[in-house]
């Protein structure tokens, strides 16, 4: 579905990691000024414009054009779309390409896309001779207020999602919301959720302003998409500033993340979308955490309520517990065999919790037993003939 064009003001965020510092670029139209952001980045040469088939038809003639007028060299590598995507097989390929192309370390990787796209290109750079510069430019709601920021790289293994891949910071993200344009609706809606997030874990005010926002953040009104880009990008460059490798704050990020992984392994990352995955994980955190004793019933309602507003999905799927334990056990913030999960204590405040095997079967149990009274008080009533 194509939108309106969004406007919004020209903001830089700065993510402080010393010598791997960076600026996150917010300007809508950056994508016309791209070659020249990459000048003044000091990149020369060639450029590999890491891209999917969807995506291409869209932004690579432009992008192509613009870095072509800055005087780069520009390599196409066009993956197709979707998780599915997300491989060592597609690490390879886009191996065969800069090898083929001869790439050096002073080329430089761009990533024109969403965060299966950030992901695969990040990694790609941290392995190629032993490590090449890459750029951010993301595509997707998700990737502009995520997974573009903070390094994380990688690709799924079948037994789980994320499990190999390396930390490597960009040298820049460039964000320009007017590509948000072009975005479908499903993954507009499923972005909502990462939003949303950084609210339950950080911000208690930007969750109240999600809250009343919430119509006109679903109608890409301009200055509301600006709002939420850019302090989602604030939250992110705060929590990545302070702990870069995940040692132990940065694991608040995960929130919904537990089972939200869990259920897109279990369902061959065919079934939810990402976003769509880590809603109904956030709820179903949320409302461990309740059973746990951690928070009250007014957080997962407040949460469940916000996330039905956005669109998104709030019902746990069918699934067996040992299946769905099996899933979480493949996660990587399991240590030493235990599964850590973030769970909220109220609105804008987390904490990080083992998780006990039999306790979460019990909960579990509890939530099919709500789940089928629900059913049955949903259920019409048929009367007698």
């Amino acid at each position: 579905m194509t939108r309106p064009a969004i406007n919004t003001p020209s903001h830089s965020i700065h993510v402080n990691l010393g010598a791997r510092s960076y600026a996150i670029v917010i300007r809508r139209d950056l994508l016309q000024e791209i070659g020249e952001e990459l000048k003044r980045l000091k990149c020369a040469g060639k450029v590999g414009v890491v891209t999917d088939r969807n995506l291409a038809k869209h932004y690579l003639p432009q992008v192509t054009r613009r870095l072509k007028a800055a005087g780069f060299t520009v390599v196409p590598i066009v993956l197709p779309p979707g998780e599915r995507t997300k491989t060592l097989h597609s690490i390879g390929t886009v191996m065969d390409a800069l090898v083929n192309a001869r790439f050096e370390r002073s080329s430089t990787l761009l990533a024109l896309g969403g965060g299966v796209i950030g992901d695969i290109t990040g990694f790609a750079a941290a392995i190629y001779q032993r490590g090449i510069p890459f750029v951010q430019m993301p595509t997707s709601l998700v990737a502009q207020v995520d997974s573009s920021v903070g390094g994380k790289t990688g690709v799924d293994h079948p037994k789980g999602k994320n499990l190999i891949g390396a930390f490597n910071q960009p040298r820049a993200v460039f964000i320009d919301p007017a590509m948000l344009a072009t975005l479908p609706t499903r993954e507009w809606v499923g972005g909502l959720a990462e939003v949303i997030k950084y609210g339950v874990i950080e911000d208690a005010a930007f969750f109240e302003y999600l809250e009343q926002n919430i119509e006109s953040i679903k109608h890409l009104t301009d200055d509301v998409v600006a709002h939420i880009v850019k302090r989602s990008c604030e939250l992110k460059a705060q929590v990545v500033s302070e702990d870069e490798r995940e040692a132990d704050r940065r694991r608040i990020l995960n929130f919904g993340h537990t089972i939200g992984h869990a259920l897109e392994s279990l369902g061959g990352y065919r079934g939810f979308i990402h976003g769509e995955a880590v809603a109904v994980g956030m709820v179903y955190e949320a409302d461990l955490a309740r059973y746990l004793g951690y928070c009250g019933e007014e957080v997962v309602a407040r949460l469940r309520a916000l996330v039905k507003a956005a669109g998104l999905p709030d019902r746990l799927p069918k699934v067996a517990f040992t299946a769905l334990w099996s899933a979480m056990q493949q996660d990587k913030k399991v240590s030493a065999g235990t599964i850590y999960c973030v769970v909220p204590e109220k609105i804008g405040a987390v904490r990080i919790v083992p998780l006990e095997k039999e306790t979460t079967r019990a909960w579990l149990q509890d939530v099919r037993a709500r789940q089928a009274t629900e059913s049955k008080r949903a259920r019409p009533v048929r009367r007698a003939r």
